[in-house]
């Protein structure tokens, strides 16, 4: 039995996370922002603190044989300040608690967000370059992230991917969940249903983009799959895109869902040159006047539903064993229930 802190272990996917983890016996540790009552009843040990708080992390990290990193500020609005200290501090933070406390195992989730280059994507691995240019804080810090918690695997500038290196040493895997649902989920699906019920929502561009979702369980069970790869020494030092590995066309997928929970269908649709126009001017306005709340429209949320964006996850499969094992159609009925209650 290992030792485990999952940080942001109360969130959609840290939960399942540590459902799991607590399902084969590990002894789990959880980092969080608020109470949970919940995860302290199934088991868990639960420590309070801000991911940004080094002295916190270090604390959390001690006496653990592996840390699930899942905490970060998602969102595509925000001050970059905010998304700096939470993305790139807090994981700086997960990575210096690993090497103090001697912590030799660490999955990152990282976000296909990373890649963003402006243009669709079908189809793209991981050879595709991590962002440098993006009109979205998220994207940027989680690029950063990622690039510097990488950098702290052992095997690092080493030439090698995986085997045993002299003196041990932090081994990191760092994974790109993309679009995370799954019953339960607070933020992605009640967000596109409620725009739906109240008339927000247009199909951007031709509607035809294709893109990918990943159930929650298959996303938590890929980090698991990464942690024992990292326990046999196979590999380390490098990110996985996970998804569903069925990509699905957005707009369809949507009006789908909404036929299912009895909300009107997206049927207005508007071309992505004016909607990122749009997306644009509310972002000034909110900056300058400022607006409470998130815009309506940003340029990163134009482009992100008017785009391909959906990857090829072979290499998921070819080292970590990744299989995506959900049923999709069941999954979807358990959605649709969660959501009528």
């Amino acid at each position: 039995m290992m030792k485990i802190l999952v940080t942001g272990g109360g969130g959609f996917l840290g939960r399942e996370i540590v459902r799991q983890l607590l399902a084969r016996g590990e002894s789990v540790r959880v980092l969080t922002r608020s109470a949970q009552p919940e995860l302290a009843a199934a088991g868990c040990e639960c420590v309070r603190a801000d991911i940004a708080d080094a002295d916190a992390v270090r604390a959390a990290c001690a006496g653990c044989d592996a840390v699930i990193h899942t905490a970060a500020k998602a969102g595509v609005w925000g001050t970059a300040g905010d998304f700096f200290r939470a993305n790139v501090l807090g994981s700086r933070a997960v990575a210096a608690g690993c090497r103090a406390a001697g912590v030799p195992f660490l999955v990152h989730t990282s976000t296909p967000s990373v890649v963003f280059n402006g243009r669709g994507i079908a189809g793209g691995d991981e050879s595709l370059p991590l962002t440098t240019s993006c009109p979205c804080a998220y994207p940027l810090t989680k690029a950063q992230a990622e690039r510097e918690t990488l950098a702290a695997d052992c095997t690092a500038g080493s030439g090698t991917t995986g085997g045993a290196t002299a003196g041990g040493g932090l081994r990191v895997i760092a994974l790109r969940p993309h679009l995370i649902w799954g019953a339960g989920d607070p933020h992605l699906v009640p967000r596109v249903v409620a725009a739906a019920r109240a008339g927000r929502l247009h199909v951007v561009g031709t509607g035809a983009n294709r893109v990918d979702l990943t159930h929650v369980r298959n996303a938590a069970a890929a980090h698991l799959l990464a942690l024992d790869a990292l326990r046999r020494g196979a590999l380390s030092g490098r990110a996985y895109f996970i998804s569903d590995g069925a990509p699905v066309v957005l707009w369809d997928w949507v009006n789908a869902l909404l036929a299912r929970v009895g909300a009107p269908p997206v049927t207005r649709s508007a071309p992505l040159p004016v909607v990122k126009f749009a997306g644009a001017l509310c972002e000034l306005a909110w900056r300058l006047l400022p607006l409470r709340g998130e815009p309506p429209m940003t340029r990163f949320t134009a482009h992100e539903l008017a785009a391909d964006h959906w990857f090829d996850i072979s290499a998921a499969r070819r080292d970590l064993g990744y299989a995506p094992a959900v049923n999709t159609a069941a999954a979807l009925d358990e959605l649709v229930q969660s959501l009528a209650k």
